[in-house]
């Protein structure tokens, strides 16, 4: 299944606070868990992740993980039909 994160930091972004979450997406990869895309934004959320997970319990795992410092919202993404200009119908 597919997932997408987006992220607000709860605590000021140092470079800590960097590695802590750099550590955890390793931890998460030897898991079931594989990371697609990460991008810093700029505006309501500081990161979008998207990720590959099995199912929702694994990918809330992620969030949890991370709740200490983290606001996540996770939104579970499905393909569009890619024939149709406007997505599935």
């Amino acid at each position: 299944m597919l997932f997408i994160a987006l992220a607000r930091f709860k605590e000021k972004l140092t470079e800590e606070v960097v590695a802590r979450n750099i550590r955890d997406i390793e931890e998460d990869m030897k898991g079931q868990v594989r990371y697609l895309n990460i991008y810093w934004t700029l505006g309501r959320y500081d990161t979008v992740v998207v990720y590959e997970a099995p199912d929702e319990k694994a990918a809330m795992q992620v969030a949890l993980k991370r709740a200490d410092r983290m606001e996540i919202e996770t939104l579970v993404a499905l393909p569009a039909d890619p024939n149709s200009p406007a997505g599935p119908t």
